[in-house]
């Protein structure tokens, strides 16, 4: 997410899989391209490194039968992968509806490959990248983060929008600050990107009561004010992930806007405990800025 001047022709890209989250990740990302006004590209990578099933070949067969089971393995190999090309492609498709019926035309693409390399190796094209918050193979029963998005947002250098399992419109949003170099970066971005423009702002500052500096609050009000929004400046003590999912659900925010990185009681964001437990627990579209 950045200004128009900066990335011109980079696309919005929503990675697809099987899993339950498809059609959210095609909604936020037709939502987020129609608001950029970019390119929108629909993704789903197949990885064909899979384990193969082990097959023994230690001597209880001839060299002929050996030879014909491994022409099998491969004819099996062959026809799998065709057909995970095809349940790609109706996914794809199907996919591609979704965005259309929130504002964006998409371009589908296959890749073959894991799902992290595959993303890097497109990122110089790409302005933000739409993911679910679990993938194919999460623990739904345990509320766990697909393995995928969190090695994905530990790689990329793009933002990242992650999708709840439903669709919300966006209309209010909240920015978790904290003053430090990231979160006005965030500030910086907001609001120099149309993303978010006509949208419902509001800032929350987690501090203790008595140590709440004026400052950066002023300047991220300030910051905002120019670009057009009317932000609601909000300092609430106590935990980071406690008071932010309290303020979510109290205001009826709609999506989340915090930094990858960030210091204080929003500290080592994603990589660290609090973004993670946010991003885990919070029902809401989360959208991650560097």
């Amino acid at each position: 997410m950045s200004a128009d001047a900066t990335f011109p022709e980079r696309c919005v890209l929503g990675a697809i899989d099987v899993s339950g989250y498809a059609a959210s990740v095609a909604a936020h990302a037709g939502w987020a391209a129609a608001r950029l006004s970019a390119p929108l590209e629909l993704m789903h990578a197949t990885d064909r490194e899979a384990a193969p099933v082990p097959i023994d070949l230690t001597g209880n067969l001839n060299l002929g039968a050996q030879e014909g089971l491994l022409e099998q393995m491969a004819l099996l190999d062959e026809q799998r992968g065709k057909l995970a090309q095809q349940r790609g492609r109706a996914l794809l498709e199907e996919a591609g509806n979704v965005a259309a019926a929130h504002g964006a035309k998409a371009s589908i693409r296959q890749r073959q490959g894991r799902l992290v390399e595959t993303l890097l190796d497109l990122q110089d094209d790409v302005r933000l990248f739409v993911l679910g918050k679990r993938g194919e193979h999460a623990d739904f029963a345990r509320g766990h983060l697909g393995s995928n998005l969190e090695r994905v947002i530990r790689a990329v250098e793009r933002p990242v929008l992650v999708a709840p399992r439903a669709w919300r419109p966006v209309q209010r949003f909240m920015i978790a600050f904290d003053g430090s170099a990231t979160t006005r970066r965030c500030i910086e971005l907001v609001a120099a990107s149309p993303l978010l423009k006509g949208l419902h702002c509001e800032v929350l500052m987690v501090a203790d009561a008595d140590r709440v500096d004026a400052e950066p609050m002023q300047w991220a009000q300030a910051q905002l004010h120019a670009a057009g929004f009317a932000p609601v400046m909000r300092a609430v003590p106590g935990a980071a992930e406690d008071v932010i999912a309290a303020q979510v659900a109290d205001q009826s925010i709609d999506l989340l806007v915090m930094g990858a990185y960030g210091h204080s009681r929003i500290r080592n964001l994603v990589v660290g405990s609090t973004t993670s437990h946010i991003v885990r627990t919070c029902p809401i579209a989360v959208l991650l800025l560097r």
